[in-house]
């Protein structure tokens, strides 16, 4: 059987790079249609199929308008997840269908995000809601090697503005982008220091742990690139950056692995990418959405069988109770991801 269900305006998004970039430009904005389709490739005599799709919500820099949900699934809906706040698009399949799919189809806009005019003395308590983000968890290791890592780029830095650019020109300085990794990569941060290489999950999650070792604030942000003009498959568009929080200011987003990567894709050194450094610390530009912030090793709501999740940036599905590749291994668990370009001039009014 066939549904389709029409929600509020809330959000999700897709693919590419901005290699020109200018710090002084006012922000630019972008946008389109995206469309995601997911197909779970199941035994036809299973009865129990289930897939979870990371489902953003509008803020101040994106709105998602215009959502449609299509698909052949028993059940679908809009589930929060407690510890996080991030939403899931959830379908189940109860019959044997000879192909299980959904279709999840938006508009977005997207503002380039800048946050670089700080307080000359921002300082005071973390609020308690920021408490968790300098915490270690199984995904995110603070001692050992991570702690010698955050004492090294830290030595004689004071404030916490002081501290995340310390560590942010560390990681960018002591990484390399690894473009042999697949999909976004694990974010595994000890495997990450010793390799010194890997993708942007991998680069920001050094980030994150070598900052809260600090005691700084942070979190990953898993998003999704828009597509530009004539670029039409986003599929390989996830991406990941990060954000540290600033008192008396709020979050600041950086991008250390969007640095290696313009500096890998042009073939640029350090000094020859001091121009991108400056930009990604503080700024990410418009063409890109986000989909979840924070959240590693949790579960998702309703809760999935297979144990806690690593991260929630791809679709996720489970046959019979059992996980299906879900690392861009596009197997048992199949999914495309196309972009129209759209005007987007007439709805700047609802990125507030």
């Amino acid at each position: 059987m066939k549904k389709r269900v029409r929600t509020f305006s809330p959000v999700l998004s897709a693919f590419v790079l901005l290699l020109t970039y200018a710090s002084s430009q006012a922000a630019g904005v972008a946008g389109g249609e995206v469309t995601m389709k997911v197909t779970v490739d199941a035994p036809e005599e299973s009865r129990d199929a289930r897939v979870w799709i990371p489902y953003p919500t509008s803020d101040r820099d994106q709105a998602i308008e215009d959502v449609r949900i299509e698909g052949n699934f028993t059940y679908s809906g809009i589930y929060r997840e407690p510890e996080t706040g991030n939403l899931a698009l959830y379908a189940e399949w109860k019959e044997p269908e000879k192909e299980r799919y959904i279709t999840l189809s938006f508009k977005a806009t997207a503002r380039e995000r800048v946050r670089k005019d700080f307080p000359e003395n921002a300082s005071g308590e973390f609020p308690v809601e920021v408490l968790p983000y300098l915490k270690e968890t199984p995904f995110v290791p603070l001692g050992g090697k991570v702690k010698e890592a955050a004492l090294e780029a830290t030595r004689g830095k004071i404030t916490v503005i002081e501290k995340a650019r310390a560590v942010y020109d560390w990681v960018i300085e002591n990484t390399k982008r690894d473009p042999n990794v697949q999909g976004c990569g694990m974010g595994d941060v000890e495997v990450t220091l010793a390799k010194r290489s890997g993708k942007c999950t991998d680069i920001s999650s050094v980030f994150v742990a070598v900052a809260r070792a600090a005691g700084v604030p942070a979190r990953e942000v898993f998003g999704l690139r828009l597509g530009k003009p004539g670029q039409t498959d986003i599929t390989g568009g996830h991406h990941c950056w990060a954000e540290f929080y600033l008192p008396g200011y709020g979050w600041v987003p950086v991008d250390p692995a969007d640095v290696r990567k313009v500096m890998l894709v042009k073939d640029l050194d350090l000094d020859e990418a001091e121009k991108y450094r400056e930009y990604f610390f503080g700024a990410v530009d418009q063409y890109r959405i986000v989909l979840a912030r924070g959240g590693r090793g949790y579960y998702l709501n309703p809760r999935q069988n297979a144990g806690p999740l690593n991260y929630f940036m791809y679709p996720y599905a489970e046959v019979d109770g059992k996980a299906l590749e879900w690392l861009a291994a596009q197997k048992e668990l199949k999914y495309r991801i196309t972009f129209k370009n759209l005007d987007v001039s007439r709805r700047l009014s609802s990125v507030r």
